[in-house]
């Protein structure tokens, strides 16, 4: 075979390779269009939730224990201290 001809089948091969994907895509993206009005249809509509405001209160039941505390605190000092 001629190089021309494996060139030219080489590009007939892409662009039938290019083609379908481009075939592909459209289908996908018209479906997804589709079933997005049938759901816009037949779906009730979602009824919004009140949006509360978060506190940010620690109980006392959460916090940590005071040996804890000590330990976590002696640990920071160490690394601090090593550190320089």
């Amino acid at each position: 075979m001629a190089s021309t001809n494996l060139v030219l089948e080489g590009v007939e091969l892409m662009l039938f390779g290019m083609g379908s994907v481009f075939v592909f895509l459209t289908l996908l993206v018209l479906s997804i269009r589709i079933m997005s009005r049938l759901l816009e249809r037949f779906a009730p509509a979602a009824v919004p939730t009140p949006v509360r405001a978060s506190t940010a209160v620690i109980d006392t039941a959460q916090a940590p224990a005071a040996d804890v505390l000590e330990a976590i605190q002696a640990a920071i000092h160490q690394h601090r201290a090593r550190r320089g």
